[in-house]
């Protein structure tokens, strides 16, 4: 008798059904995403690439809940992403999505452990429980022993590295990073991109929004927008 082999079947995390984004203003209407139909599966590590202007920010924060949409329909994990509370919407970022940025979006008056605990503090978590995974999540990057410096006394590297242990500390599923290496050199940006992939290989789903080919061609899919339009995925 032949042995049964399975295969593992990849769960959906993102799906977009035909979704449509306009934005309005100067007595006209722009077009911005036009049916977008995509789907990110759990685990995954994907790039967002494009032209300025072809809607890849837009739809970076379509997916982080920061912005609605017109039509279509956007699916997280099983739930469909519409017309929600900004109550509910900031419940959903801030125990789901992290977020990494290029400017970083630091407070400059707290310490690199006072800004990675941020998230814990809106989620009403315990000071001391708050240091202690902070202290954690600063040592995992790599800057344990920059927990006292304020941002204006970090490295570009070493402030982006403080801001995706912020997005880590709420154990979220979902990191979604704005062209983290936008503002990096390139060393410092292959450097933040090993990070990302470690932290990929533990099966958090990574979507990175970039210009930059060599840092896409470290993503193991890459989707292409253009005028508002998938061309690749």
């Amino acid at each position: 008798m032949r042995a049964r082999t399975f295969e593992r079947v990849a769960k959906s995390l993102i799906e977009l059904e035909n979704l449509n984004k306009s934005y309005s203003g100067g007595g006209g209407s722009l077009h911005v995403l036009h049916d977008v139909n995509l789907r990110i599966d759990e685990g995954e590590l994907v790039s967002i690439m494009g032209s300025s202007g072809s809607g890849k920010s837009t739809l970076l924060n379509i997916l982080g809940i920061l912005d609605g949409y017109d039509s279509g329909r956007y699916t997280l994990d099983g739930t469909l992403i519409q017309d929600l509370s900004e109550r509910r919407a900031a419940l959903f970022r801030n125990r789901f999505i992290g977020f990494v940025f290029q400017s970083f979006n630091l407070l400059p008056f707290k310490t690199a452990l006072e800004n990675v605990a941020l998230p814990l503090y809106y989620q009403g978590v315990a000071r001391r429980q708050r240091q202690r995974l902070a202290a954690e999540y600063l040592e995992r990057v790599g800057l344990a022993d920059r927990a006292e410096h304020l941002p204006g006394e970090l490295s570009g590297g070493q402030k982006q590295r403080v801001a995706v242990a912020r997005a880590l500390i709420t154990k979220p599923r979902l990191v979604l990073a704005d062209e983290p290496t936008g503002a990096l050199d390139s060393q410092t940006s292959y450097q933040l991109m090993d990070l990302l992939e470690q932290i990929n290989a533990e099966g958090i789903t990574i979507v990175i929004v970039t210009h930059e080919a060599d840092i896409a061609a470290r993503t193991r899919r890459k989707i292409e927008l253009r005028d508002g339009q998938v061309v690749a995925q």
